[in-house]
């Protein structure tokens, strides 16, 4: 069974302007200590959602973090910030560069920051399991309106020790909204499963009826599977929520202030 981290960011490119601002919310929640982010986009083409998602990826983790074997015969600023398990991280230099070519050595320089600050990052992609793929992403999460779990699961694979618990194998989230759905997502090869909306929530046009807290208690009882509590949930409420059984909490809105910020309140709240 895998292990979810208390707090779970959702990045809706609805919510920023450009791509280079969804990146920066993302690099700070990175820096502040999260080690999940969903990528959610319903409004944009396949297009932009990949060249979004694969801008995360390398921005975020990089393909030599995702693939430490080729590390080793990489140097300079593209060897990687983290040596072999166990050991401590490799000093990158700064690299030199001169004229246009600065803006591309300051990005190479500023993902092995954060790859030396931060743990590694598990980037999942919202419905699309084939942009999942595309983007080399952690995981897919999917809602009742998707792809069932089992389509998604086929596609994404298993891993060799079965679903996600593989150290590289890809998760599978599911959304539910009531008791009958979450019956039947457990029944499913997902990782984990989403409870909600706990509370009222404006990040989606036609959400489903809020289930409070004893919502999330009676989803408990449901499964044993990790649970995500989504909809509403802010730094004055988050608590209750994990105390009411949740593993975890999905947060949208109250990360796009100051998200670094906002993020460290949150881990230390969820502590």
């Amino acid at each position: 069974m895998i292990s979810l981290p208390r707090l779970y960011p959702i990045l809706d490119a609805d919510c920023f302007r450009e791509t280079e601002s969804l990146i920066t919310t993302a690099k700070e929640l990175a820096s502040a200590g999260c080690t999940l982010i969903q990528y959610r986009n319903k409004s944009g083409t396949a297009r932009v959602m990949l060249e979004q998602a694969r801008e995360l990826r390398r921005r975020l983790t990089g393909p030599l973090l995702r693939h430490p074997e080729r590390s080793r015969s990489s140097g300079g600023a593209r060897d990687l910030a983290r040596s072999d398990r166990g050991q401590a991280p490799r000093e990158i230099p700064r690299p030199a560069g001169k004229g246009a070519g600065l803006r591309d050595d300051a990005v190479e320089y500023e993902t092995s920051q954060i790859q030396m600050d931060a743990p590694s990052i598990r980037l999942i992609m919202n419905d699309r399991a084939d942009l999942c793929l595309a983007a080399e992403f952690d995981g897919v999460h999917v809602g009742q309106d998707d792809l069932s779990a089992e389509s998604v699961r086929n596609i994404i694979g298993r891993g060799e020790q079965g679903w996600g618990e593989q150290e590289n194998a890809r998760w599978l989230g599911v959304s539910t909204h009531n008791p009958e759905q979450l019956r039947e997502a457990d029944l499913t090869s997902a990782d984990y499963l989403a409870i909600g909306p706990v509370f009222a929530t404006s990040s989606k046009e036609r959400p489903d009826p809020v289930i409070g807290l004893e919502g999330v208690r009676r989803a408990r009882v449901v499964t044993r599977k990790p649970l995500v509590a989504i909809g509403g949930i802010t730094r004055a409420n988050a608590a209750s929520v994990i105390e009411a059984g949740a593993d975890s909490v999905a947060v949208i809105s109250d990360l796009l202030r100051d998200p670094g910020k906002s993020a460290e309140e949150f881990l230390r709240i969820l502590r």
